[in-house]
């Protein structure tokens, strides 16, 4: 049964995309808040497809960031990228180059303004990336890091990326980290669904002035108690 719904909710999510990428083009023309507005109803149908097929709901616990605020979220699934588009007002992504070449998505991500990061541009690449997200942030967007840079099963770790630590200090913004269990339900690498729910958690926000250090310690340390404790309590459930 497992296999079936993640099959049927596969074929379901691409004709969506599909369908959307069709209806929503007139976004492509207009502003770049409706293509984001686009990227919410993106996301909205996956929860409705994730609900209603493969029988997988979330919460959410914690208030949402406010205007200008860096949300730094734990990075398990396609999930949070889908979600957060559709619960953030105006959500702005930093992405790795590649996603804009992918063919219908790529055009809404560049119309929308997401930022994207050649991983092998070097200290060029970085300040490019901290002035685009600096002028999104001033536009009162809600700027969406990843900072592990990739997906992560749960459970493993990887390093955080200093590229967060560098937004934090140039953009004097504050910083939201985000804990959740996504990966238990929505594999890492293929379409493998698990019902049940998934608990996404934005946690106390960080204020600017840290030191370097002491910020990358404290948002790893916030993020990664935080999703054990969301995995423990989901091994009770």
């Amino acid at each position: 049964m497992t296999m079936l719904r993640s099959a049927l909710f596969a074929a379901g999510f691409v004709a969506a995309t599909a369908l959307l990428v069709f209806l929503l083009s007139p976004a492509l023309f207009a502003s770049r808040r409706a293509a984001r507005r686009a990227g919410a109803v993106w996301g909205r149908v996956t929860v409705f497809l994730l609900r209603s097929i493969a029988g997988i709901r979330h919460e959410v616990r914690g208030s949402l960031p406010g205007p200008g605020s860096i949300v730094a979220a734990k990075h398990q699934s396609a999930w949070e990228t889908l979600v957060l588009a559709a619960l953030l007002p105006d959500p702005v992504y930093v992405v790795k180059r590649e996603l804009l070449s992918v063919p219908g998505v790529g055009w809404y991500f560049r119309r929308a303004g997401q930022i994207a990061v050649d991983r092998k541009g070097g200290a060029s690449a970085l300040r490019h990336m901290v002035q685009e997200a600096g002028a999104a942030l001033e536009n009162g967007a809600q700027l969406v890091v990843f900072p592990e840079g990739t997906r992560v099963a749960p459970g493993e770790r990887r390093p955080y990326h200093p590229g967060i630590a560098a937004l934090y200090r140039e953009t004097g913004a504050r910083v939201v980290p985000v804990a959740l269990n996504s990966g238990r339900h929505w594999s890492r690498r293929g379409f493998r669904m698990r019902p049940g729910t998934i608990r996404l958690d934005f946690l106390e926000p960080i204020p600017p002035g840290m030191d370097r250090r002491a910020f990358m310690a404290l948002l790893e340390e916030r993020i990664e108690r935080a999703c054990r404790e969301i995995e423990t309590e989901s091994g009770r459930a």
